[in-house]
């Protein structure tokens, strides 16, 4: 019997929780790192852990921080907190995460569940739902939902004009800028919006983690890890309403989200 047979023996693992917490968060252009950009009188961070302790399957949360944070030991949160040093790529930090989880003696087949500290609006019954799917998969399970918009793959075209000049006002002698333009429509049959959380086989997670320090991958998320190996994660379909703060705009469509939920 191999090893990831052995995981599905045990339908009831133990789950570690984990919310990265340790970039700028550099798109959202705000002087303080978003996960302390407040909403209904509570940072982002605190309310993603509050939705993280609506789960029954979880009862206290790993946070994965910068080494310069001054922030958030000073909060409260919802659940029992343990913390951990990030490093500069997100992969690194929850490389950090996955050793503190294994070093408080976790197994290969206790369960991960990695979430961002910018989803503070996940509803209770996906986190049940993923954690569920991932506990009958030998690698994990993501939220996700179905791409719905008409996908556009673009190219980039710098254009130059030669602009004249009048004896009243002095005009450069030519211009350029670049803009975008559509190359073709992206076939959406198959395409999904990742989402957090995700979850994954500790023992699993901390190989294909491995592997792409050794091979010095970039990645995106940690199930896009596993795609390099060709591990089937299983996707979950989530609400649309598990949004995440990446430009400011987003704060106002989440503290409507917000408000409506509660």
């Amino acid at each position: 019997m191999s090893i990831n047979q052995n995981y599905l023996m045990n339908t009831t693992p133990n789950i570690h929780a984990m919310i990265v917490a340790a970039g700028r968060g550099s798109r959202f252009g705000a002087s303080i790192a978003k996960q302390y950009t407040r909403l209904q009188g509570q940072t982002l961070l605190q309310l993603s852990v509050a939705r993280l302790a609506s789960s029954a399957y979880i009862d206290k949360c790993l946070l994965v921080i910068a080494a310069d944070d001054s922030t958030a030991k000073t909060l409260n949160f919802a659940l029992p907190i343990q913390y951990a040093t990030g490093g500069a790529e997100r992969w690194q930090s929850v490389q950090a995460g996955v050793e503190a989880i294994r070093q408080s003696g976790a197994e290969d087949s206790d369960l991960v569940v990695i979430h961002d500290a910018a989803r503070p609006a996940v509803p209770e019954q996906d986190i049940d739902k993923v954690i569920e799917a991932a506990m009958l998969e030998p690698y994990g399970a993501i939220l996700a939902t179905p791409v719905a918009d008409t996908l556009k793959q673009s190219y980039t075209q710098t254009n130059a004009q030669s602009e004249t000049t009048n004896s009243l006002i002095d005009k450069p002698d030519n211009s350029s800028s670049t803009h975008s333009y559509v190359k073709r429509t992206i076939d959406r049959s198959h395409m999904w919006q990742a989402q957090t959380p995700q979850v994954f086989r500790l023992g699993e997670l901390q190989r294909v983690l491995t592997y792409v320090a050794k091979n010095q991958l970039e990645i995106t998320d940690e199930a896009s890890a596993f795609e390099h190996l060709e591990h089937p994660i299983r996707l979950v379909s989530g609400s649309r309403q598990n949004i995440k703060l990446t430009y400011p705009d987003d704060a106002i469509l989440l503290a409507a989200i917000l408000t409506a939920q509660s």
